[in-house]
């Protein structure tokens, strides 16, 4: 447009301050000149509302997006261990660095879509380099492409493009939807981030079901199909481009402001520089810090950083809250976005319009700090279940000791004595289910111990190495006439998130097959070998099969209940069914998982409170040429209390109880905090700033000849 160049010629001209201009006299009746600030085309309405139809393009194409990232993650710390075979703290560790770096691209994105492309540019080219990311994690999830130095390169190159996609279009998607609205509808903006959060979890709870079954139940290249896995989320994340260009011509594009961002830290610089250098007590002191920059810089600039960095300097202790949410129990994860789903109608439709009614001011601080404190309360009450179920947990040790115990597979009781341990005073009973593990004292980190065994009059004597912080079983046993034995190494903690742990000792002469379900494959060696630890789910299991060189028997467990541990000796095969002895080393949880509704409840609620609410607050509260600005800088708060979750964990690792218990704390005492900062914030319209900066020239100007500068050509 002819009109939009000229405009933006003519504004750097004025920014660059050339002496090329002559002057222009306008009578006092005139309206001055205004900056740039193209007309925006109003979009058509969603069937007589006030919501423009172009926002149905970006809720879509955010359900697609989200989709494509959730689906992808969902299988991504499965995909390090099973495809890699990394170690799980090495896979740990990638998985929350990507995490943490798709929560610190946001500020590359924000300054691409502020300073230099516009919100719509930066959304399309960003997801391009989404698209390839994705597209190169499934190229590298294929076996037969490459050895697995290939694999890695791939794949982390994918993961670091991905991280720079999503993260890059997060502050731009959101500020881009809230820019649709007119200004006065502001009522249908601020349901709309609700809208647009709702799309969020939507794709979440819906991809974390699909992928893994894509991954699971879909075989490609002879083992689980990780390519498929990654590829779906690569095809939502192209459909998610279709649908936002498909949209293109309804949208109103804010166009960039230059180098926003650029400008604001010279005015920060100068404004304490300036200040530094006139401390005299004879100069007249100003109301604000960043007064001092009106030497050089515009009122309106100054009026807009005042307003970001109030908004920042609120955001100060909101990690913390982001910090407690990142540590929900992975197990039941699905229920916090469908409770989302849930939530967010109830609240915008039912509670707040109910609180209205009641004429109670309830803000939108007042909101957060609400959220925070349901989620505080919601740890508190994970803290106080946690403590139940350690009820049941193995008793932690420190240096110097261990814990053992015998476990009897012989036909007749055994008398177990250790040298200068006074342990096991009554004979062990065959196949006698031990009551608890029994604690010992070692002379340092590990120490010989001399076993005795008397069984029927003969007496077996052996050693064993014991190390310190470890737990044993000693298995005694007949073989080919004569008592034996084997130490074997148990858990040392109960099964994390609920799960159930099980290993099986072979009492059979033949190698056997084992399968519990469908997904697990056991081998076994024969004369009392024993097995690794399995995680399952909790569930009954009666249907595996016991396969050895005779034939294929049905092999029944019954309950695996959560948190046990169990161990599971494979006794004898009679009349085709399979003998086992079931023995319970760590006792199921005494509280129910349901326990863990409420949790979900409060910290649900608090989300909706804290998060749906920040992401409008954070869009009213920021100038127009800041908004995706200050969008990264409420998704650097997610950064960084998932930072302070991993810096704490590494840094003084504790009971799982006693971090609920001090991150509770912490959020309680940074709510107050933040309450009492948000008690003297006093909220600004930015449209209301800019019209009072108008006001103020236009009646300063009074009637008298305004200079306007034009570049003319020489």
């Amino acid at each position: 447009m002819v009109g939009d160049k000229a405009r933006g010629e003519m504004n750097a001209f004025q920014r660059n301050e050339s002496k090329e201009t002559l002057f222009t006299f306008i009578s006092a009746g005139d309206d001055p000149p205004k900056g740039d600030f193209p007309l925006q085309k109003k979009s058509p309405k969603l069937c007589g509302t006030n919501y423009p139809l172009s926002i149905a393009f970006i809720v879509v194409n955010e359900f697609c997006e989200r989709f494509s990232y959730y689906g992808m993650r969902a299988v991504l710390t499965l995909y390090f261990l099973s495809f890699f075979h990394w170690d799980e703290n090495l896979s740990t560790a990638v998985y929350h660095a990507f995490s943490a770096l798709c929560y610190f691209t946001p500020v590359i994105g924000a300054i691409m879509a502020d300073s230099w492309l516009g919100k719509y540019k930066t959304i399309i080219y960003l997801s391009i380099v989404y698209v390839v990311g994705h597209l190169i994690k499934s190229v590298g999830a294929i076996p037969s492409l490459g050895n697995q130095a290939v694999h890695v390169v791939l794949s982390m190159l994918g993961l670091f493009l991905i991280a720079l996609g999503t993260g890059g279009i997060k502050p731009c998607v959101s500020a881009f939807g809230g820019d649709q609205f007119e200004e006065e509808h502001t009522s249908e903006r601020s349901k709309f981030f609700s809208i647009f959060y709702l799309s969020i979890n939507a794709g979440s709870l819906i991809s974390t079901f699909v992928t893994p079954v894509l991954r699971g139940d879909v075989k490609c290249f002879g083992e689980d199909c990780y390519a498929l896995a990654f590829g779906v989320p690569a095809a939502l994340m192209v459909l998610a481009l279709v649908v936002f260009i498909a949209g293109s011509g309804l949208y109103r594009k804010t166009p960039p402001q230059g180098n926003v961002l650029l400008e604001v830290c010279k005015c920060i610089g100068f404004a304490i520089k300036n200040r530094l250098k006139n401390r005299s007590r004879e100069i007249p002191k100003r109301d604000h810090w960043l007064d001092w920059a009106s030497e050089k810089y515009s009122k309106q600039l100054i009026g807009e950083v005042k307003m970001v960095t109030r908004v920042l300097f609120l955001f100060i202790p909101l990690p913390m809250f982001w910090a407690l949410f990142d540590q929900q129990d992975s197990a039941l994860w699905f229920l916090n976005p469908l409770l989302i789903l849930v939530f967010i109608p109830i609240f915008d439709l039912g509670l707040y319009p109910l609180i209205n009614m009641c004429k109670l001011n309830f803000t939108p601080i007042r909101k957060m700090a609400t959220g925070m404190i349901l989620a505080g309360l919601a740890f508190g009450l994970a803290a106080i279940i946690e403590v139940k179920i350690n009820e049941t947990d193995m008793p932690r040790l420190v240096p110097k000791e261990s814990l053992i115990r015998v476990l009897n597979l012989a036909k007749n009781p055994v008398q177990v004595t250790i040298q200068d341990k006074d342990l096991f005073q009554q004979p062990v009973e065959s196949f006698q289910n031990p009551t608890e593990y029994s604690k010992l004292i070692l002379n340092g980190e590990q120490q010989s111990l001399h076993f005795t065994l008397q069984h029927q009059g003969l007496t077996l004597a052996f050693n064993n190495t014991v190390k310190e912080k470890s737990v044993y079983s000693l298995i005694v046993f007949e073989a080919e006439g004569s008592l034996s034995s084997r130490l074997i190494t148990d858990l040392e903690a109960k099964p994390e998130n609920g799960l159930a742990a099980v290993r099986f000792i072979n009492g059979l002469s033949q190698d056997v097959n084992l399968t519990i379900d469908s997904k697990r494959f056991i081998a076994v060696q024969k004369n009392y070998s024993a097995s690794e630890y399995s995680l399952l789910e909790r569930d009954v299991y009666n249907d595996g099969k016991c396969i050895t060189e005779t034939g294929e028997f049905p092999l029944e467990l019954g309950l695996l209940d959560f948190g046990a541990s169990y161990t599971v000796v494979i006794t004898n095969i009679s009349e085709g069914t399979v003998e086992t002895w079931k023995s319970e080393d760590i006792k199921a949880n005494n509280v129910h998982m349901a326990w863990q509704l409420p949790q979900y409840l409060l910290i649900s609620a608090g989300e909706v409170m804290f998060s749906i609410t920040g992401l409008a607050f954070s869009y009213s509260q920021s100038p127009a040429s800041m908004k995706s600005v200050l969008q990264a800088g409420w998704l650097l708060t997610v950064a960084v209390g998932n930072t302070f979750v991993l810096i704490v964990a590494e840094a003084a690792p504790m009971a799982q109880w006693a971090e609920f218990v001090l991150f509770t704390v912490l959020l309680f005492a940074v709510c107050i905090i933040f309450s009492i900062m948000g008690y003297f914030y006093v909220s600004v319209d930015p449209e209301d700033l800019e019209e009072k900066e108008e006001k103020r020239e236009t009646s300063s100007r009074g009637n008298m000849i305004g200079l306007v500068t034009q570049k003319t050509k020489l």
